[in-house]
């Protein structure tokens, strides 16, 4: 069983739903990350998913995208990204999860990146522009390896597809609270809860929601339906707004601490 697997199945023989907390590695640097790292997990994180900075991230709002733009200026690569991971793995008993773009991560070739990521400690990955059908020998390498290749539902799957992707996902199933990019918004769907009751017609795995989630109010609501929320722009923000790197790790922690409260 896989760390992501393990740490759901955990979850769920305690009532609570998971808090996926995301960041960009290496905004504003990458000390400053595998500081965020840490501290976001003693907060009450469940996983942590760490953006690898891409030139161009058509999924992401303007905030993401800034903070791609600040890690890529300070010289964060896919390389540093898994030596980072492979620093705070030894310190981190919760499953680490990269999500990228296909360019930077296939660029390294499929079967070398599942092998230093698997080698690294990652525990998933997320590739936001590479559909299952071109991915498949990619995921069959992470599978080999324990690495989870997490898929992406949205509102727009069709029940056909929406099938293959909850049964191809491992460790989870991101769905995509809504149709656009990254970044908080004021209410959630209305009409989400039954999305994502519909993937249980075809799979027990965990769904997680993300993009839009972003106030312990939202994550109170959707764990009322999902297993667990993804919370990426409105920690991010936080992150950009701080006054120091230290401030912005205390900022990051203490709103992780709020939205894992609800999920307990």
């Amino acid at each position: 069983m896989s760390r992501l697997s393990e740490r759901f199945a955990t979850l769920r023989a305690r009532g609570e739903k998971a808090l996926v907390p995301f960041v960009t590695a290496g905004d504003p640097d990458l000390a400053t990350t595998g500081a965020l790292i840490v501290a976001m997990a003693e907060a009450g994180a469940d996983a942590i998913e760490l953006g690898v900075p891409f030139s161009d991230p058509m999924a992401e709002g303007p905030t993401i995208q800034r903070a791609s733009e600040r890690a890529l200026a300070g010289g964060t690569t896919l390389r540093k990204v898994l030596e980072l991971v492979a620093r705070v793995r030894p310190h981190l008993e919760i499953p680490l999860v990269l999500m990228g773009y296909a360019n930077n991560l296939v660029s390294m070739g499929e079967e070398a990146f599942a092998e230093a990521a698997h080698g690294a400690g990652v525990d998933g990955l997320i590739i936001v522009d590479l559909p299952p059908e071109e991915g498949e020998s990619f995921h069959a390498a992470l599978r080999a390896r324990d690495v989870d290749p997490i898929l992406l539902a949205s509102p727009t799957t069709e029940p056909d597809r929406l099938e293959k992707l909850a049964t191809e996902s491992g460790g989870f199933l991101y769905f995509v609270s809504l149709t656009g990019v990254t970044g908080a918004r004021g209410a959630m769907s209305q009409s989400l809860e039954g999305e994502v009751k519909a993937v249980r017609a075809y799979s027990d795995i965990p769904v997680c929601v993300g993009f839009g989630v972003s106030t312990p109010e939202h994550a109170a609501d959707v764990a009322r339906f999902a297993d667990g929320v993804v919370v990426g722009s409105a920690i991010v923000d936080r992150i950009e707004r701080a006054s120091s790197p230290d401030a912005a790790v205390h900022a990051a922690a203490a709103f992780v601490s709020e939205l894992k409260a609800p999920l307990r």
